[in-house]
């Protein structure tokens, strides 16, 4: 996959796709004495967590995965991993937990760490793999799994992403890029036509929607659905730049 296939929006959490705002390294409800730490310090939050310091009742997994939303929003994907695991380790729900290691498995995979990244998603997946979160959790490991070069089992947890939830666009998506990697494309660009419906009407699943047009020699619609891939990625590009 290129650089921008890889900008996949692996796992929603709770918040993820705008838990940013207002952000603060020692959020209250950590009981962080910022007179006792550099607030630029990255590791003020895994240091003030540390288990030989604090037992499980003292701590709320919750926050701390919003902790780890937080240092994704600003790129410290490392520091991210360690807070979500701990929020994983130290909840006492299951759908808590199995949220921490869903969103380590995104961290890591954020840093091309495939194999940790699989690794996390398995343990989210052995907790309970018919939970609300079961289906991010298996989209993620087909990606991961993809990555990491094994493609036969990517295909077949990208089809149970879309049995767990037949509304999750990214599963569909990723379902039609693999079919189309085997050469299905009559049924990947189904799949990607219920990417499109589902809302995932970008530039990334119109270019692939576009080259499974081509393998079907359906030249015209193709080159269509390229054009307007093409430009929805100059709008982003001109977004930048307007800042």
């Amino acid at each position: 996959m290129t650089d921008e296939e890889r900008k996949h929006e692996f796992s929603e959490g709770q918040g993820f796709s705008d838990p940013y705002e207002g952000f603060d390294l020692d959020p209250p409800e950590l009981g962080v004495d910022p007179s006792k730490v550099d607030p630029v310090d990255s590791r003020v939050v895994t240091d003030m967590l540390d288990r030989e310091n604090l037992d499980s009742g003292n701590v709320d997994a919750d926050a701390l995965i919003d902790v780890g939303l937080n240092y994704m929003g600003i790129n410290r994907h490392e520091q991210a991993a360690d807070a979500f695991e701990r929020a994983a380790r130290f909840a006492d729900d299951e759908l808590v937990e199995q949220e921490g290691w869903v969103n380590k498995g995104v961290a890591h995979a954020e840093m091309e760490e495939w194999d940790q990244a699989i690794g996390a998603y398995q343990e989210a997946l052995h907790i309970d793999d018919d939970s609300e979160h079961a289906a991010s959790a298996e989209t993620n490991l087909a990606y991961a799994l993809w990555e990491s070069g094994d493609v036969s089992r990517a295909l077949e947890h990208a089809e149970r992403a879309v049995e767990l939830d037949s509304r999750f666009g990214q599963a569909w998506y990723n379902r039609g890029f693999f079919l189309l990697e085997r050469g299905l494309a009559e049924d990947a660009l189904n799949c990607l036509d219920n990417a499109i419906r589902l809302g995932m009407r970008n530039a990334d699943v119109l270019e692939e929607k576009a080259r499974a047009l081509e393998e079907l020699d359906r030249h015209q619609e193709a080159e269509e659905v390229a054009e307007e891939a093409e430009a929805i990625r100059r709008q982003q590009e001109q977004e930048l730049v307007d800042g």
